[in-house]
C-alpha cells in the first residue's frame, strides 16, 4: 500500500478513535458527534495537530523501577562485599576457603541488613508447630503447600515463619547518582 495512502488511513482511523472517544465522554450524542467530525476535519488540515492527537492514543511508558532494592545490594556490597562473593566462581575453592569468605562475610552481612531493615518474620510460631491459616490470608505473606483442598481455614506445620521488612532506613540517592550501579568501577591512576 502507497505510505502516503496508508498514513491518511491511519489519521482517518485515529480521528474516528478520537472522535469516538470524545462523542462517548463529553456532552450529548449530538454535540460528541459533531465534536468527533470537527477533530476528523482538522486531522486531514493539520499534521501538528493529528501527532497531537496521536499521541493521546499512545499508552504511556511504564514507571521506572524504584531503585530502593538495587540501593540494599549496593549497601550490603559495600559493608560486606556481598555481591562479589555471590557472583566468584568458587568451585575451584578449597572448602576452608568458602569457610573463611562465608565465616568473614556472615558477619558483616547480618549487620547491614540490620542497619538498614527493620525484618522480623511473617508468623511468630516457631518452624515445626502447628499452625492456623485463616480465611482471607494474604497469599503473599503465607504460602500453603502439601495436600491444598478445600477453602481456608487451614491448620498445618510451620515450615518457615517467613520474613517481612517492617521499616526501612535509606537515605535517598544523591541527585545525578544512578541508583542501578551497585558498585562502580575502580580505576587506579599511575
Amino acid at each position: 500500500m502507497d505510505p502516503l495512502l496508508s498514513g491518511m488511513l491511519g489519521l482517518l482511523l485515529g480521528g474516528v478513535v478520537v472522535g469516538f472517544i470524545v462523542w462517548t465522554f463529553l456532552g450529548a450524542p449530538t454535540t460528541r458527534l459533531e465534536l468527533g467530525r470537527k477533530i476528523l476535519s482538522r486531522i486531514s488540515k493539520d499534521a501538528e495537530f493529528a501527532q497531537r492527537v496521536e499521541g493521546l492514543l499512545v499508552p504511556p511508558p511504564p514507571p521506572k523501577p524504584s531503585g530502593a532494592a538495587i540501593r540494599i545490594l549496593r549497601l550490603l556490597q559495600e559493608d560486606a562485599r556481598l555481591i562479589d562473593f555471590l557472583l566468584d566462581n568458587i568451585s575451584d575453592a578449597a572448602p576452608e576457603q568458602i569457610v573463611a569468605a562465608v565465616k568473614e562475610i556472615h558477619p558483616k552481612a547480618q549487620a547491614a541488613l540490620k542497619k538498614y531493615l527493620d525484618i522480623e518474620t511473617v508468623l511468630p510460631q516457631k518452624e515445626g508447630e502447628t499452625v492456623h491459616v485463616p480465611v482471607g490470608f494474604d497469599p503473599s505473606a503465607i504460602h500453603v503447600t502439601g495436600n491444598v483442598t478445600g477453602q481456608p481455614p487451614f491448620q498445618g506445620t510451620l515450615l518457615h515463619a517467613g520474613w517481612k521488612v517492617k521499616e526501612i532506613h535509606l537515605t535517598p540517592t544523591p541527585e545525578g547518582q544512578n541508583e542501578f550501579i551497585l558498585q562502580p568501577a575502580e580505576v587506579e591512576l599511575p
